[in-house]
């Protein structure tokens, strides 16, 4: 009975840490959504592309590519052309926005224009 109350308790602290882990808010009122979470299912060519969206005033200040394993070469030119896509954008139009993918990178600029979608769907849900 103890294992089952102390697992039952580890999960509920995992699930709180976790979303706070998604959204934080700034001391200069910036929120900063990470998408490791909210789109672990969500693969570029080879795996996940997490992104963090910086939102201000309820605008996109920028999008930030986070840790991945994509090709180098490749994943460059969706941060280059993709990441900016967003940068000054309303929210409300940033999640309906249709971003062109790149050339040659067209699994990851569909990751990370997914990843986007959902950290942004979730800030307009939980700020």
């Amino acid at each position: 009975m103890k294992k089952i109350v102390m697992m039952a308790v580890m999960t509920i602290a995992t699930m709180s840490v976790t979303a706070q882990d998604v959204m934080k808010k700034q001391s200069d009122g910036t929120y900063v959504v990470n998408t490791t979470t909210l789109a672990k299912d969500v693969k570029g060519y080879k795996s996940t592309t997490p992104v963090e969206i910086h939102i201000q005033k309820n605008k996109v200040v920028k999008v930030v590519a986070l840790k991945n394993t994509e090709s180098p070469k490749y994943f460059a030119k969706v941060k280059a052309n993709v990441m900016k896509a967003w940068d000054g954008m309303k929210v409300s139009k940033a999640v309906t926005a249709k971003v062109d993918g790149v050339t040659g990178a067209t699994m990851s600029s569909d990751a990370v224009k997914e990843n986007v979608k959902r950290g942004l769907e979730y800030y307009k849900k939980h700020k």
